[in-house]
């Protein structure tokens, strides 16, 4: 019964502060979404630095992804005379973790490499994407983001109710178990129906079909998200990314659909 309070009271305080950040501005979202993806980078090193005993920096990966945000950041909400230039300390940052590990006695460069390189492309990239979402058009909206959270938000519900009642044919029973069709069914049509709905009160935004599109996409990437991150846990043998957020695990545990529906939604925009 505490578990369940301490879940329900964290889940709350989480939604609130997500939603109120979002809504209040640009610097409130840039703020909260620049130490998300800060914490996220430090919870993907340390879980690959004890599965896989690498020695890469992961204050210098924390740090790459957040100025990774503030990047796009930069981009999309100030005007910059020469935006190119504010690459190159990221560029450089880039470059150093390669050339030291010429000066390293142990083994292990490769994995270094590839691991730091993941740490951006993987746990940073996907929330400093959330920069042109928020700016899609022109200036400032929470609108595209706060969907974005709404959608799998939605999904996650229809998901569990559909599942849990009619769940038959396992998705990927190997990785999670408890994910069905039936479920997957039910919780896409939960989120276009959140679409449509999104599109009565922001039509200047997207047009009915668009949000609708936008909330299908969300779904799918935001599901294959979530068994990247389950196969990922299942390589690693462990059941959280970490226990930041107490009944919940870790912010690659909150966010794990996210990581491939941001820029997925992005794709989709623009072909859009």
């Amino acid at each position: 019964m505490k578990s369940l309070i301490v879940r329900g009271v964290t889940g709350i305080v989480f939604v609130a502060v997500l939603i109120a950040a979002m809504l209040y501005g640009s610097i409130s979202f840039g703020i909260l979404f620049a130490i998300v993806s800060g914490l996220a980078v430090n919870e993907f090193c340390n879980l690959i630095h004890q599965y896989k005993k690498t020695t890469f920096s992961t204050l210098l990966a924390i740090m790459g992804g957040i100025y990774l945000f503030f990047i796009l950041f930069a981009f999309n909400n100030l005007e910059i005379e020469k935006p190119i230039a504010i690459l190159v300390p990221y560029i450089g940052l880039i470059v150093y973790m390669f050339v030291r590990e010429l000066y390293r006695k142990e083994g292990g460069a490769l994995d270094n490499m590839a691991y730091f390189v993941l740490s951006q492309i993987y746990a940073a990239l996907p929330f400093a994407m959330l920069n042109i979402l928020a700016t899609y058009g022109t200036g400032y909206s929470f609108a595209l983001p706060l969907a974005i959270f709404i959608f799998l938000w939605s999904n996650d519900t229809g998901a569990y109710c559909v599942g849990s009642m009619i769940g038959k044919h396992k998705m990927f029973e190997r990785i999670s178990p408890k994910k069905s069709w039936e479920g997957f069914v039910g919780g896409a049509v939960t989120a276009i129906l959140a679409g449509y709905i999104m599109s009565l009160f922001f039509g200047e935004v997207l047009c009915t079909w668009q949000w609708m599109a936008m909330a299908a996409t969300t779904v799918a990437a935001g599901t294959l998200g979530d068994l990247i991150e389950s196969c990922m846990k299942r390589e690693m043998k462990i059941k959280d990314s970490g226990n930041i957020l107490p009944g919940h695990g870790g912010i690659l545990d909150r966010f794990d659909s996210c990581i491939l529906a941001v820029p997925c939604v992005v794709i989709l925009l623009y072909l859009l």
